[in-house]
């Protein structure tokens, strides 16, 4: 069987491509097909596998510049040619779930989101962006989201990463969707009952706008609690500034995955600040006995079970975060969270429970697909 994987773009590794490499565990032989690709960033993720780039790629700077060519990914990615394959898998936030199969091919998209900027997050979007880039955007975005809309229309099969982006994909594109959530390494990010807790707080992100590190950061100041937050970005500058060389916040800038498993092992709770879709990193803590401290929208409220593996602040600032960590602290100092059912909790998002879903996923949908005649008969059981 031959099998095409369509990402929207190879630039960084992160939580979305760690989902690419999970489904390339199901297909290992299988052809990449992406906007750009970065190959020096990427490493050797994926090197064993063909990786074929849109047209896009000849543009100067095109791995810096992607997120400015909106207006040209969906016929970028309209051009590949999948009519030689058996079966096309789609991961997208972007445009990669817009591509163009022939109607004998079954089509999955694995969705991480409909794209933010197009919807609901626009204003949000615009009202950060400069004069001209407001006007493009003003310009450009009903006929994206006129795409976006019929392009989803294409798709057999559609997985949602959380109810929460099921809840947009059915918003925005009126289909449904089947909830399997992204593969977490609970095997390397992990309890040690024997590594001592210790007085501090987490943040750990890639530092920028919407991950709202400055509240976890004003919060601890507030609350007299030392704070480490882990991870690079557009922001660290003016974090920094905003910390003042408090000597209650530490930044440790990017760090190894055997660093951050040390953090998140011994810190007393990991903060977690933004409206994500669905959010690995607080899974990470989960899975090493940390509590979360989560803002109570998006994805988190799927990941953190109140009063026993963590706790919610219910507005996006810091006087709510603050007021969280004082309720956290009763309910710690009290023995409500216990990091051994912690860690357990997290088991319900390893990788090997994504593989089965996926993989049980991709054979339905193939076999519904086969009961309508609908497949070239190239197939076979997986």
């Amino acid at each position: 069987m031959k099998v095409a994987i369509v990402h929207d773009w190879l630039v960084n590794y992160g939580g979305a491509e760690d989902v690419v490499a999970a489904i390339l565990e199901l297909y290992p032989e299988a052809d990449i097909f992406t906007l750009v690709y970065d190959k020096k960033k990427m490493g050797s993720h994926f090197s064993k596998n063909k990786i074929y780039t849109s047209r896009l790629q000849k543009i100067p700077f095109a791995t810096r510049l992607y997120t400015k060519l909106l207006n040209f990914m969906p016929k970028a990615f309209e051009e590949f040619d999948f009519s030689g394959y058996d079966l096309v898998i789609c991961s997208s936030s972007s445009c990669a779930k817009g591509v163009i199969t022939p109607p004998t091919v079954p089509h999955i998209a694995y969705v991480h989101t409909p794209m933010r900027y197009a919807w609901d997050l626009f204003y949000d979007y615009k009202k950060r962006s400069g004069r001209l880039t407001r006007h493009f955007m003003n310009k450009w975005m009903p006929a994206i989201r006129q795409w976006d809309f019929i392009s989803s229309q294409r798709i057999d099969s559609i997985c949602a990463n959380s109810k929460y982006i099921s809840r947009r994909i059915k918003k925005f594109w009126n289909r449904e969707s089947t909830v399997i959530y992204p593969p977490v390494n609970t095997d390397f990010y992990s309890y040690n009952p024997n590594v001592k807790r210790e007085d501090f707080y987490v943040f750990f992100s890639r530092l920028v706008p919407y991950k709202r590190a400055d509240i976890a950061i004003q919060a601890c100041i507030k609350s007299g609690k030392k704070l480490v937050v882990i991870g690079g970005g557009s922001q660290l500058k003016e974090l920094k500034k905003l910390a003042a060389k408090n000597s209650l916040v530490e930044f440790t800038g990017r760090i190894s995955d055997e660093k951050v498993r040390d953090y998140l092992q011994r810190c007393r709770a990991l903060l977690f600040c933004a409206e994500e879709d669905f959010g690995i990193i607080p899974v990470q803590a989960q899975s090493c006995g940390s509590p979360v401290i989560a803002y109570g929208k998006g994805g988190a409220r799927e990941t953190v079970v109140e009063n026993k593996t963590g706790l919610f602040f219910g507005e996006q600032n810091a006087e709510s975060l603050a007021k969280a960590i004082g309720q956290f602290e009763e309910a710690n100092s009290a023995g409500t969270f216990d990091p051994a059912v912690i860690a357990e909790h997290a088991q319900k998002f390893s990788r090997s429970r994504f593989s089965k879903e996926f993989k049980d996923f991709c054979e339905k949908t193939i076999k519904t697909l086969e009961n309508f005649g609908n497949t070239t008969g190239n197939i076979t059981k997986m």
